[in-house]
């Protein structure tokens, strides 16, 4: 079992969590299957420190390659490409369990994606906390895509009791049927949070020359997600190190548990 998690604090659980009275443990579970790293041509740390790189700061990935090879390293950019799309989900997959709770007030909303040269919808919701909730990506921006969103976001916890959102037609009826006793809020400004958040995506997007798979918009969308939990403290991961080495050793210990 990698190392040892601390316990979730007792207030953040009170005010998080709402799912019992007493503290909660929060562990990675062992890597019984054989590693997810076996058979590539270099070790987790480097695969890992490119996969890192690439989701926490702006970079395409030639400039990780061009980063790596300074250190020495000499990986084509289309490995990187490879990495990022296998390794980030298993990083999330294995990282959830330490995850935090999301709060009682979710603020959402929808952005634009251009993949392939047409624009596709990226919803997104956040906590009151900064917590980044959910991301899903649609064509479409309709009554099914925003059911789907919001029962995935649900799983993450306990339901809200408010949520804000913009004027679009489709999230009164949708949270009539799926949460019919959240406080649902349309006022004007008050879905700035959610507004802001988009843009800490749009300027990680910017650097690329353009997303060409819906699958790769995912990816990216959920492992930025992923990173700025990481960073404001929605895991359970690294807590023992020093706050500027806590991404590296949360990558450790998850590199260890895959």
């Amino acid at each position: 079992m990698v190392g040892g998690l601390a316990l979730l604090r007792s207030a953040r659980v009170s005010l998080r969590c709402r799912l019992a009275q007493v503290p909660l443990v929060r562990r990675l579970a062992p890597c019984a299957a054989p590693s997810a790293f076996a058979g590539f041509r270099f070790p987790p740390e480097i695969i890992v420190l490119a996969v890192r790189w690439y989701l926490r700061f702006g970079l395409s990935y030639r400039d990780v390659e061009e980063l790596l090879a300074e250190r020495g390293i000499e990986v084509d950019h289309v490995t990187v490409y490879r990495w990022v799309q296998r390794f980030t989900p298993l990083l999330i997959d294995v990282a959830r369990p330490c995850r935090h709770c999301p709060g009682d007030r979710w603020f959402v909303d929808e952005t634009y994606v251009r993949v392939a040269g047409r624009w596709v919808y990226l919803y997104r919701a956040i906590d009151q906390f900064g917590q980044v909730i959910d991301v899903l990506v649609s064509e479409k921006r309709d009554m099914a895509a925003t059911r789907r969103f919001f029962t995935r976001a649900l799983k993450h916890g306990p339901r809200p009791t408010e949520v804000i959102t913009d004027r679009a037609p489709a999230y009164p009826r949708v949270l009539d049927e799926l949460l019919p006793a959240a406080c649902h809020v349309m006022e004007q400004y008050a879905n700035n949070s959610i507004e802001a958040d988009h843009g800490r995506l749009k300027a990680r997007l910017r650097p690329m020359r353009g997303l060409k798979r819906l699958r790769s918009a995912r990816v990216i969308s959920t492992g930025h997600a992923f990173i700025q939990n990481l960073r404001r403290g929605h895991y359970e991961l690294g807590v023992d190190t020093d706050p500027k080495r806590q991404l590296p050793a949360a990558f450790t210990e998850l590199a260890a548990a895959i």
